[in-house]
């Protein structure tokens, strides 16, 4: 009877599907957008062909890898709207064209999208031999010479690469296209009224006198990777990223390209431009920010309002300028923490999205899944506090390269004795606070959003060589969470964001990624901090199991402060999920309605994902880390996302992850609607096979086991639906998170496995 079900619910959802596909795309940047953007975007972009801007497709393509870990010196840069402008300086550059527009055909985007029409995949069974799509992958970048003999190994790598061709008349439309010389889609223009506003803000951040000039440097140096979005810009319209100018408003933007927003500018005088970016939005790098009136005046009135003066304005001295508690100074503390409070979930974005968090490496660094919770600003006091981050202003300076070279790792001892003199600082000033009745933890000192606020909690996500960030606490009681200081969130975005360097060397990234260690332990101790005493040393104990003692037992861990009671008073004997529980809901938001599926689905499907759930163990590792589900009839079409939750002993070591691991521990967190920016796998499940598929996933013993369940509900790279599912759910994302939204990236996408 199981299997007479299975079939007969198969045969409904094939014809389902089948009887519904979607129709052609319309227009070349629609193709462009949906067909070949989803693996050519941002700092990894196959061959550096980046297709989210049109002058990505005329500046063409490099063979020089951006992520290289085997660069001893810093690499050249790049950036495609910094480092060089038109054609001819791009070429200057090693770039070469994909484009030819005397003789379209033998143009190799041309050429590449006529391999793939004469050499199609097999529409079943298995990809051909020779695919690889690992991180890590060689590339065959071809220049227009060596095409023959590239398309003489690999006729079947023509574009989109390893996926479905286009269709017949979209391919047509693509080549005549291309022979009129690929234009440039039209850019709208600029309303008055989004004129007027670019006017103003160029003005706001303009200012003569002091303190506007140093608000304007804060400012700039935490949005300079921002999507500036204006009051009444859609989806597809006006999009601005501030730099900075060597021309002054009024004249056309000349921007000043330093290799980090905090680097010297070269002149004396200079201007903060929004400059237009039109691009489309790609979803792993897509930072929306708005910027719009309102958002001014919350500025003047943080920055400009309060009574300070600043005599002089920092320079930009390596050694001062990588220090924001130099730099910035002046500034009250309160009002550079609300700064990146107010949006706390695009700061935490800026390293989630930032080039920095690219590979198993750069992110072993964060469990699979926690929450984070913020330092209320209002139960600090700012000039005590003040003072004391002024005081360790040096002991809180970041790894700054020096040689852009690996000599630059011989100074790694040097930045970590200087964090374990703030730790044991830090500890003291704690325990001064707490005997002198001032502090003590207790659930009213973590933001509590003022109340509507739904940035006072965040739900972090690893999958494994990438990572998501939502607002809201997601999921079951997480193994461990973070209560984030100002200090804290500062010191994580001069180190990930401000201050990494995409093209920088080896022992660059190595810091990085180390000095990250210390982020994390103290975000972790700051939440342990709210516990019982006696429950600190266990909790701390379970997440570091098999760890070296220099993970385990930092400065902190040893000092008074960490036996200092909580001022929480529990009423059960589970401190951890009690703390959380109380702290969801706190926060506005804390449980997510938007993710929650009871909300959005019938009682039965919703059972059936309450099973993969509540069935932690072994069999989830055999799921990959982010899987969209599809499901059509029922209801209506419907999304959902199953993030894998891997267990580790401990994330406190750089290497050998595998020997960390603990399948035992896996387990599912479920969502409705669609989270991450890489799919690696869609599954398309009839409303009435999702009992079905939850009892298959919940049954995996085996690799063979999981063909089985792609077999019967995945989405394989070379199935003839494959663009049909891809555009549904990239729709179904648009609907969900409207602005915030981008392009879904392919490149880590599975559905291939024969196993």
């Amino acid at each position: 009877m199981h299997q007479m079900i299975r079939l007969l619910t198969a045969l409904w959802a094939s014809f389902a599907l089948h009887s519904a596909l979607a129709a052609p795309l319309e227009t070349p940047r629609q193709v462009i957008e949906q067909r070949c953007v989803v693996c050519h975007a941002c700092y990894d972009a196959p061959c550096q062909l980046k297709l989210e801007a049109h002058i990505g497709l005329e500046r063409g393509a490099n063979q020089t890898l951006v992520y290289d870990s085997t660069r001893l010196l810093a690499g050249d840069l790049t950036r495609l709207f910094d480092d060089a402008q038109g054609e001819a300086a791009w070429r200057k550059k090693d770039f070469y064209p994909v484009l030819d527009r005397e003789q379209p055909e033998k143009g190799l985007l041309y050429r590449m999208l006529a391999l793939k029409q004469a050499h199609p995949l097999p529409a079943r069974g298995p990809l051909p031999e020779g695919f690889d799509f690992s991180l890590h992958r060689d590339q065959q970048c071809v220049k227009p010479g060596g095409f023959d003999d590239f398309a003489e190994d690999y006729p079947q790598w023509g574009m989109p690469y390893g996926l479905p061709g286009l269709r017949p008349e979209e391919h047509r439309m693509m080549l005549d296209w291309l022979e009129t010389g690929a234009p440039a889609p039209p850019v709208p223009a600029l309303p008055d009224a989004l004129q007027g506003e670019v006017a103003a803000w160029e003005r706001f951040l303009n200012q003569n006198d002091k303190r506007s000039q140093l608000m304007a440097r804060y400012i700039y140096e935490h949005l300079f990777l921002a999507t500036l979005y204006l009051e009444d810009a859609g989806q597809d319209s006006h999009l601005f990223r501030l730099v900075r100018s060597a021309s002054p408003p009024g004249d056309a933007v000349e921007v000043i390209a330093t290799r980090r927003p905090y680097d010297d500018p070269g002149r004396e005088r200079f201007w903060y431009r929004l400059q237009p970016m039109p691009i489309v939005a790609v979803a792993k790098s897509h930072l929306p920010y708005r910027f719009d009136a309102a958002r001014r005046d919350w500025y003047r009135g943080l920055f400009l309002a309060p009574d300070y003066t600043v005599d002089s304005l920092p320079g930009y001295d390596s050694d001062l300028s990588g220090n924001p508690f130099r730099s910035f100074a002046d500034l009250p503390v309160r009002a550079r923490y609300r700064f990146m409070l107010e949006e706390a979930e695009f700061t935490i974005m800026n390293f989630i999205k930032g080039p920095v968090c690219r590979g198993q490496i750069a992110l072993n660094v964060i469990e699979d899944r926690f929450w984070v919770l913020f330092m209320d600003p209002e139960a600090l006091d700012p000039e005590l506090d003040g003072a004391f981050l002024e005081q360790e202003s040096d002991n809180l300076r970041l790894p700054v390269p020096r040689t852009e070279s690996v000599i630059d790792i011989a100074s790694w001892l040097k930045y970590a004795r200087a964090q374990a003199r703030y730790e044991k600082a830090k500890a003291q000033h704690i325990e001064a606070e707490m005997a002198e009745g001032r502090r003590r933890p207790e659930l009213d000192l973590l933001w509590d959003g003022d109340g509507d606020n739904s940035n006072a909690g965040l739900t972090i996500f690893r999958h494994f060589d990438t990572a998501s960030v939502v607002r809201g606490l997601v999921g079951e009681t997480p193994k461990t969470a973070w209560v984030i200081t100002y200090s804290l969130l500062e010191r994580i975005h001069y180190l990930l964001v401000a201050g990494f360097d995409v093209y920088g060397s080896v022992a660059h990234q190595l810091e990085s990624r180390l000095y990250m260690d210390f982020l994390r332990m103290e975000g972790e101790y700051n939440f342990l901090m709210f516990l019982p005493a006696d429950q600190r040393k266990p909790l701390r104990d379970h997440w570091y199991r098999g760890a070296p003692e220099s993970a385990r037992e930092p400065v902190f861990v040893r000092s008074e402060a960490m036996q200092l009671p909580t001022g929480v008073d529990y009423q059960s004997d589970d401190p951890k999920a009690e703390f959380l529980a109380r702290a969801r809901a706190r926060v506005p938001g804390g449980a997510v309605p938007r993710f929650d599926y009871h909300r959005h689905t019938s009682p039965e499907i919703a059972q059936a994902l309450d099973a993969l759930v509540a069935h932690r163990g072994a069999h989830n590792r055999f799921l990959p880390e982010v899987s969209f589900v599809h499901v059509i009839g029922g209801e209506g079409e419907q999304a959902f996302t199953l993030l894998r939750d891997s267990g580790h002993s401990n994330i406190a070591q750089l290497f050998e992850e595998d020997e960390r691991r603990l399948p035992e521990e896996d387990a599912l967190t479920v969502v409705a609607g669609l989270i991450g920016a890489h799919p690696n796998q869609f599954f398309q499940v009839h409303a009435r096979q999702m009992p079905l598929f939850a009892a298959d996933i919940a049954a995996l013993e085996s690799a063979e086991d999981y063909a089985t369940l792609l077999h019967r509900y995945g989405v394989r790279r070379n199935a003839p639906w494959f663009w049909d599912v891809s555009d549904r759910l990239q729709r179904l994302s648009v609907e969900q998170d409207g602005i915030a939204a981008g392009i879904f990236d392919l490149n880590r996408y599975h559905g291939y496995r024969e196993e």
